[in-house]
């Protein structure tokens, strides 16, 4: 085989699925829980985090579970114990490999268990038992001790470059709009940055952003600051001075992204060496939000709009640019695929987040109706233009409605994981009356490299932690019949699942050489390009993606970190 050197020119082209991938759907088990919140933790276990509503799963102790470990081998559910009720939490990773969940659901019964989840902070792991019996396999609260400043529930949890995590907005109460004295427009860090203890950052951005601002869609920038959107505005932020740097230019035709009119965002792939960030933001809605919740219908059409901005002085000045989706969404997942392709999966076509509140609602028990159960992939490589990029092209249809609280992530396996739906407060099983049961049943989308069983890439052997700026070998196999002509290497973080955001999701396409079977790769340069944690390594090669291997990146320690890697100067806001 002989020895290939991507230059920048070939990585950029590099970034996209060659060929038409047909995928299908295969339902296997039961989640036991609704992955409310669905994070992948190893090559064996996914994290799933929900509400004491009635599921079937239950504790060692005979209480029905709120909390469980998915498990890929047998597509089982193990139940675990938190002391703070997680629904609609955020989180992250940090910079030592423990998964972070912060915030949660209000109290609702006295004297009951969960307490109440506003203030909580879960942590989790690392855990490497593969079947998660091991240790650093549950969930670690101390909440007299360790706790939020204030009362959050539907709060954005971001890493940022020092490995600590950023936690954004949110509500204190059950509401559908986020007005008045029940939002927290307000930012604090975990753990807390010196002289900050205990205390937050008000915000006049998500004041700005009022009343469509739970779960703000945020961004790590290669610059280090913080991209942050909600409604139909976005800002740059500055972390280290708590300066909001500027104020980007509205989405276009009124169209609103973030909770209760939930579009999905993602950072798109960061190329070498320029690594210039582009921002996709698809579906939401284009709803008047001054018009009262009773007012809104279950009918009402979501938006078929996709925007993207990069984030450079050249590219905000050419500002939006609108692209149309063939079907219009609200609630859809967007995953990151180790192509850089997004797929765009679940949601419906039309009303709203929230449990039943609009117009129509209460016959249906959801605030949306029409449910999209066909995807659409989003081709990121530079030969698909405006009006190009969308298809639904290989992809079926999953016969499964996947509304409000469903979610969607990929595996350590390179499939997709595709779970949960329940727009009701309480669990509302068949036989019923309403349109929308909860949905306990689990599907997975594979690709067809998966379904047929055709031989893959394949990285066999590859350190497990990584330092900044650093060549490191890896060994691996590419099969005869793909062309090792069109490789790209790609870092990812596959992101904190919840309500229609992958939070942290993030892919580094990684400069490398392959001689043989030896892939010598490039790491990130520094800490902003890719915020110092836990990692997967894909190989791609004509657009077949391996199995993920974990790596950390950076040394492993407890943030906050110093700046790790080289200095460089990047353009990027």
């Amino acid at each position: 085989m002989l020895s290939l050197l991507l230059t920048p020119l070939l990585l950029l082209g590099a970034v996209t699925a060659q060929r038409t991938i047909e995928w299908t759907f295969v339902q296997n088990g039961t989640s036991g829980v609704i992955p409310v919140e669905l994070i992948t933790l190893s090559p064996t276990l996914m994290l799933q985090y929900d509400r004491a509503d009635g599921n079937p799963l239950l504790l060692p102790n005979g209480e029905k579970a709120w909390a469980a470990l998915w498990h890929l081998e047998n597509n089982t559910a193990t139940p675990l114990d938190t002391i703070t009720d997680t629904f609609c939490a955020g989180g992250a990773f940090i910079s030592n490999g423990t998964l972070v969940s912060v915030a949660g659901q209000p109290l609702e019964d006295p004297g009951q268990p969960p307490a109440d989840g506003r203030m909580g902070i879960r942590l989790f792991g690392p855990c490497t038992s593969p079947d998660g019996s091991g240790a650093g396999c549950t969930v670690f609260e101390d909440p007299a001790n360790i706790h939020l400043a204030v009362t959050r529930w539907y709060p954005t949890g971001l890493r940022i470059p020092d490995g600590s995590l950023m936690i954004i907005g949110g509500s204190n109460t059950n509401t559908f709009y986020n007005t008045g004295p029940t939002t927290e427009n307000s930012i604090e860090f975990f753990p807390s940055r010196p002289g900050e203890a205990g205390t937050v950052r008000p915000s006049q951005f998500l004041v700005d952003a009022e009343p469509v601002s739970l779960f703000p869609r945020s961004f790590v920038l290669p610059s280090g600051h913080v991209f942050v959107i909600a409604n139909n505005i976005s800002m740059i932020y500055d972390v280290e001075t708590n300066t909001e740097l500027m104020r980007l230019p509205d989405i276009p035709n009124g169209v609103r992204v973030a909770n209760p009119f939930d579009g999905t965002g993602q950072l798109l792939p960061l190329i070498p060496p320029l690594y210039e960030p582009t921002v996709l933001v698809c579906g939401g809605s284009a709803a008047d939000d001054r018009i009262p919740a009773a007012n809104l219908s279950t009918l009402d059409p979501a938006t078929d709009q996709c925007s993207r901005i990069t984030l450079t002085a050249d590219g905000v000045k050419k500002g939006w640019e609108v692209e149309t989706m063939p079907e219009q969404r609200i609630l859809m997942e967007s995953v990151m695929l180790p192509s850089g392709d997004v797929l765009l999966i679940n949601g419906a076509h039309t009303g709203y987040s929230g449990y039943p509140s609009v117009g129509g609602s209460n016959a249906t028990g959801s605030n949306s109706a029409n449910p999209a159960e066909r995807g659409m992939l989003y081709r990121t490589g530079t030969q698909f233009q405006s009006g190009q990029r969308i298809t639904q092209e290989g992809i079926p249809t999953s016969g499964i409605p996947r509304m409000y609280h469903s979610s969607a992530s990929i595996t350590a396996l390179g499939n997709i994981m595709v779970a949960g739906s329940n727009p009701h407060p309480a669990v509302v099983e068949p036989p019923t009356n309403l349109s929308f049961p909860t949905e306990f049943r689990v599907q997975y989308l594979n690709p067809d490299f998966i379904t047929n069983g055709s031989p893959r890439p394949a990285i066999r052997s590859a350190p497990t932690q990584v330092a900044f700026n650093q060549k490191v070998r890896l060994t691996v196999s590419i099969p005869a019949g793909l062309s090792s002509g069109d490789v790209q290497v790609s870092l990812m973080d596959l992101g904190y699942v919840t309500h229609a955001q992958h939070s942290n999701s993030r892919l580094v396409v990684l400069q490398h050489t392959l001689l043989g079977n030896v892939l010598e790769i490039t790491t990130p340069p520094n800490n902003n390009i890719y915020p110092p944690g836990p990692a997967w390594l894909f190989l791609v090669v004509d657009g077949v993606w391996s199995q993920g291997v974990q790596v950390m990146v950076g040394d492993g320690g407890n943030p906050p970190r110093a700046a790790q890697g080289s200095k460089v100067t990047f353009n990027s806001l």
